[in-house]
């Protein structure tokens, strides 16, 4: 662990806050035991509507809605059906570059933003389309020009645009012009790879990390921060990450090993399902996981759920102060978002929204930063001039 004090990156949002924002089950997986499909907890309509409602009840700032081809919710149609049932919860809707026409991609953002009146923040997915593996310098590429196009809808009055993948010309971004104003929705990002660190240090907003050892996250920070500003930029930092929250340490390092008591890889592993269990930061997860103690990477952050879970594979466990101190570390080296979730979803919803949430300072990065306008604004799919 990093010792004290700790001192920040630079990062966008200098004041100490942070967007709490908890995980939506889209893509399946949700469980009280790992490796075990749960079939009264299967991906529906309804299960992921309920998670997403608790979470808004209890006060998370955002919520995020991951894709992938797999049995669940695709991203944009759920969020919209959830705009009218849900009251102040913004919503991170996971987006891969290149299933879209850049300009209809504009066009599905414009309204889904005016469906939630602002409370709309992208994650931009850089991986392979289900069913390809590409060329990860075309993905690159073609992410970076997604990107471009998007920008010139949101802040310009047309589209002109020149790339190697597309070009788009269109005299008017009428059709395309989101609610939140200043730059259109904040884009967040994540990937160690040389591509996708250059992708966001030059157009992203939040850099979204899977949890590390201390010491390997704020060596990452130090670094994107410092790619950021060669760009002229300043970037803030996300973290995805796990929670178990109990009385004692003793009751969250119990519930650790019973989430994982059914677990068995030879017969069923969900982690070899899904499209990014071979990517880097996977990998590294593994190696990290490897190195350690009892799968804790370092007190308190138990890596074990990587053995049966892609993407994300260690959570924050202890009781609640414990929980409280490790995010407030986080928060001293710059962090300023933190995805969170926890096995089963609702429940541990439950649970961090009670016991750790209410004793946060906690903000929503797009209304701090001026994206999502107080009043609603003049569009062309509000009052603006219609021409």
């Amino acid at each position: 662990m990093l010792t004290e004090p700790i001192q920040s990156v630079a990062v966008r949002t200098p004041d100490r806050l942070a967007e709490v924002a908890w995980f939506d089950d889209l893509c399946g997986g949700d469980t009280e035991f790992l490796g075990v499909l749960d079939p009264t907890r299967r991906s529906s309509y309804e299960h992921c509507r309920d998670i997403m409602q608790t979470a808004d009840r209890l006060g998370f700032g955002n919520i995020l809605l991951p894709t992938s081809y797999i049995v669940g919710q695709e991203v944009i149609p759920f969020a919209g059906a959830m705009g009218p049932q849900t009251e102040q919860i913004h919503m991170l809707t996971a987006i891969r570059t290149g299933e879209y026409w850049p300009p209809m991609l504009a066009r599905h953002i414009a309204t889904l933003d005016h469906i939630l009146k602002g409370r709309l923040t992208i994650n931009i997915i850089n991986s392979d389309l289900p069913g390809l593996k590409e060329d990860p310098d075309l993905r690159y590429k073609r992410c970076e020009e997604t990107i471009e196009i998007l920008k010139q809808a949101w802040t310009q009055d047309r589209i002109d645009f020149d790339g190697e993948i597309y070009q788009a010309h269109l005299k008017s971004t009428d059709p395309v012009k989101p609610y939140q104003q200043n730059g259109g929705p904040l884009l967040y990002f994540g990937g160690i790879s040389e591509g996708s660190k250059d992708v966001c240090a030059k157009y992203c907003d939040v850099f979204l990390m899977w949890p590390e050892p201390e010491e390997s996250i704020y060596a990452t920070m130090q670094d994107m921060s410092a790619r950021a500003a060669a760009y002229g930029r300043k970037i803030d930092f996300g973290l995805r990450v796990h929670v178990i929250v109990r009385k004692t340490e003793e009751e969250a390092r119990a519930w650790a090993q019973h989430i994982m008591s059914k677990f068995d890889p030879e017969r069923f592993n969900l982690k070899d399902r899904t499209q990014d269990s071979k990517s880097l930061g996977v990998l590294r997860q593994d190696a990290f996981r490897e190195q350690s103690q009892d799968d804790y990477l370092e007190p308190l952050l138990w890596g074990g759920i990587g053995r049966a879970r892609s993407g994300c594979g260690a959570a924050i466990v202890g009781t609640p102060e414990q929980v409280l101190q490790k995010l407030n570390r986080y928060m001293d080296m710059g962090i300023r978002a933190f995805v969170l979730s926890g096995y089963p979803l609702i429940e541990e919803c439950e649970r961090f929204g009670q016991h750790v949430l209410p004793h946060l300072p906690t903000a929503q990065l797009s209304v701090v930063q001026g994206r999502r306008p107080l009043e609603e604004p003049v569009t062309p799919l509000t009052t603006g001039a219609l021409r």
